[in-house]
């Protein structure tokens, strides 16, 4: 069965931009494939690392609501990446002949310098996590990559340091990992820019029903409709496109009615509230069925899941690591 490798970085509240882009895609994937799913904490570290106190809790928090979401530990392997050492071992080889320029490039590195204010993530760890990206998928030789579409050029620079690895060693260790592309990937935020906990414009999966309503009645809609009697420009308002992504048999009609002035912002705003509140039930109920991480005596049983799977990943991970280390003359 091929492989897959995909993670999170603990570093907030999953939103539902995690449920429709990647966790409904988890789900799936665990039919098809061997899944190795990573609680990313050094990742998080590269860019909390000046308040790294929340990390583990936001790390429970996280599997509690993949484990809501459908992903099981039985089929899939659910580890902490910190929990793996060799992450950290193959990241400095891979370091070591990856050119400069190859990272300096990757576009949401400098996206994120540009957007994300009062962190200064002008450091040699945030400049490098792509490589220590590459490391994660190659650690586990994964044949596949779930990924939307602004993670493709990371995807492509592991493609790159593949060859590159291949051609200085003169032998072949790792496959050159594909990209499964995930649907509705660019789900954007309240305010109409990404979905980003970094940018304060997230529907969290933990809101209850009624924190829920009210976040999606305070999204941007239309700029340019200022009276319900001016014709709306639904490819413009974020709202209408949640009805494509949330009540796509709706869509068609809504788009027309604010074409045509019969339908104003906030009846479209209440009206999409009631949709995801319903789309997210199933969610919120199992997820009141699972341990909370704010019970610390209940960290129990999340940790018992991370430590199985540190064990399951470790095993496939030093594998990597001996065959890694032979080419490099280090074994």
């Amino acid at each position: 069965m091929a492989r897959v490798l995909s993670g999170m970085r603990p570093t907030g509240q999953l939103h539902l931009g995690h449920l429709v882009g990647a966790l409904a895609n988890w789900k799936s994937l665990q039919d098809r494939y061997e899944c190795f799913f990573m609680v990313a904490d050094w990742h998080a570290l590269m860019g909390e690392y000046e308040r790294p106190q929340l990390i583990r809790q936001w790390s429970y928090e996280n599997v509690i609501d993949w484990l809501a979401a459908g992903i099981d530990p039985k089929r899939s392997v659910i580890f902490r990446q910190s929990d793996v050492p060799e992450h950290a071992e193959l990241f400095t080889l891979l370091a070591i002949l990856t050119p400069l320029g190859w990272v300096e490039r990757v576009p949401t590195y400098k996206e994120q310098l540009r957007e994300i204010e009062g962190r200064d993530l002008a450091t040699y760890g945030f400049l490098g996590y792509p490589v220590l990206q590459a490391a994660d998928i190659l650690l586990y030789k994964a044949d596949a990559v779930p990924v939307g579409e602004d993670q493709l050029p990371h995807l492509e620079l592991t493609r790159e340091i593949v060859r590159r690895v291949h051609f200085l060693l003169k032998r072949e260790i790792f496959p050159e990992p594909k990209s499964l592309l995930t649907e509705d990937s660019r789900l954007l935020g309240t305010d109409g820019r990404k979905m980003s906990k970094s940018y304060g414009n997230t529907i969290n999966l933990s809101q209850d029903e009624q924190s829920l309503r009210e976040t999606v009645q305070k999204m941007f809609t239309d700029p340019t409709r200022i009276k319900m009697t001016d014709p709306g420009h639904p490819d413009k308002c974020n709202v209408c496109g949640y009805w494509k992504t949330f009540a796509p048999s709706q869509a068609a009609a809504v788009w027309e009615e604010c074409r045509t002035s019969k339908r104003g912002c906030a009846q479209n705003k209440r009206d999409l509230s009631g949709v995801v509140v319903e789309m997210t039930r199933p969610f919120r109920e199992a997820r009141a069925k699972l341990p909370s991480a704010q019970e610390k005596s209940r960290y129990a049983e999340i940790e018992r899941i991370l430590q199985d799977g540190k064990e399951r990943a470790q095993a496939v991970a030093r594998e990597t690591m001996a065959e890694v280390k032979a080419a490099f003359g280090l074994s």
